[in-house]
C-alpha cells in the first residue's frame, strides 16, 4: 500500500511547570529534508531526535518544532540591572523623558534579559522523545491515509490507459489496411504499370515501419507491472515513477507511428491520464 509524502503529527506533554507541544509536518521531496526547530537547551539531543525520525519518515520535506511553554512560576530569564541603568544613563543623555518610556526603552534593548542556561533534565527529555514517537504514528497514519486516496486515483487512471491501450489493439487492423489502400491509391494514380512483386516488397516495408506490435507488448507489460508495484507491500513512489517513464516512451512511440488519425486521437487521452498519473506520483513515499 502506498503512502503519501504529506502528513501532519502533534503531541503535547503536560509537566507540573511546563507544557511541551511536538509538531511534525511533510511535504513532497526526492529525498529526506529535514529541518529542525527547538529550543536551544535541547540542542545537544537534536542529532538523536533526527536519527528517530529519518528512521520513521524516510523521504519528505519534514519540519520538527518542538515549543516548551512555561506554565508555572519557574523562569531562567532575569533582567540585567547594570545593563538596563546604562542604558537609561545614556537614552537620558540624549532625551528628557518620564523614568517609565526611559524604562520601557531601555528593556527592549540587547542584552537587558539574561537567561540561564538550563541543564536538560532527562526524565523530561524522555517526556519530549515520546511526544515526538506519538507525533510520528499520527503522521504515518496521516500519510497512510493520503495513500489510499492516491492509490485509488492511480488506479484509476492506469485502468484508463489500459482500456484506452485495447482500443488502440482493436484499431490496429484497421490502420493497417488504411496504409494499404492508401498506398495502392498512390500507385494508381500514377498511371504507371507496376511490378507487383516491387509493390508487394514496399508494402511490407512501410507496415513493418508503422508496425507497433512490441510497442503495444511492451506497453501492456508495464502496466501490469505498474499495478503489481501499486498493490505491493511497501510504498515506493520512485519505483513507479520509472515505470511511468516507462510507459510514456511506449505511448509516444505508438503515437508517432501510428499514421492515423483516430488511433492518434487515442494516444492523446492516454498521455493525458498519464500526465495525471505523474502529477500524483510526486506525492508518493
Amino acid at each position: 500500500m502506498i503512502q503519501s509524502m504529506t502528513g501532519f503529527g502533534k503531541s503535547i506533554s503536560q509537566l507540573p511547570s511546563k507544557k511541551i507541544t511536538v509538531e511534525i509536518k511533510s511535504l513532497n521531496s526526492k529525498n529526506l529534508d529535514l529541518n529542525a526547530r527547538i529550543p536551544s537547551q535541547y540542542r545537544e539531543k537534536e542529532l538523536l531526535l533526527r536519527n528517530l525520525i529519518s528512521r520513521s519518515l524516510t523521504r519528505g520535506k519534514v519540519d520538527l518544532s518542538v515549543y516548551v511553554e512555561i506554565t508555572g512560576e519557574e523562569t531562567t530569564a532575569a533582567v540585567n540591572r547594570a545593563v538596563v541603568k546604562k542604558y537609561i544613563e545614556q537614552l537620558r543623555e540624549i532625551v528628557d523623558g518620564d523614568e517609565t518610556e526611559l524604562l520601557k526603552m531601555a528593556v527592549r534593548m540587547p542584552d537587558a534579559l539574561k537567561t540561564e542556561r538550563e541543564e536538560i533534565d532527562e526524565e523530561e527529555f524522555r517526556l519530549i522523545q515520546a511526544a515526538v514517537e506519538e507525533a510520528l504514528k499520527e503522521i504515518n497514519d496521516f500519510r497512510s491515509a493520503e495513500g489510499k486516496v492516491l492509490e485509488d486515483e492511480l488506479m484509476q487512471r492506469a485502468r484508463n490507459i489500459q482500456e484506452l491501450l485495447q482500443q488502440v489493439i482493436a484499431m490496429d487492423p484497421e490502420r493497417i489496411a488504411g496504409v494499404r489502400d492508401r498506398l495502392a491509391k498512390g500507385v494508381a494514380e500514377l498511371k504507371e504499370n507496376v511490378d507487383e512483386n516491387r509493390f508487394e516488397q514496399e508494402l511490407v516495408y512501410y507496415i513493418e515501419k508503422f508496425d507497433i506490435t512490441e510497442e503495444k507488448v511492451r506497453l501492456e507489460n508495464h502496466m501490469n507491472y505498474f499495478l503489481e508495484t501499486l498493490n505491493s507491500a511497501d510504498s515506493n513512489g520512485k519505483k513507479l515513477a520509472f515505470i511511468s517513464q516507462e510507459m510514456g516512451r511506449e505511448i509516444n512511440t505508438i503515437g508517432s507511428k501510428s499514421n492515423y488519425a483516430p488511433m492518434q486521437q487515442l494516444v492523446v487521452q492516454m498521455k493525458d491520464e498519464l500526465e495525471k498519473i505523474k502529477e500524483q506520483l510526486l506525492n508518493v513515499l
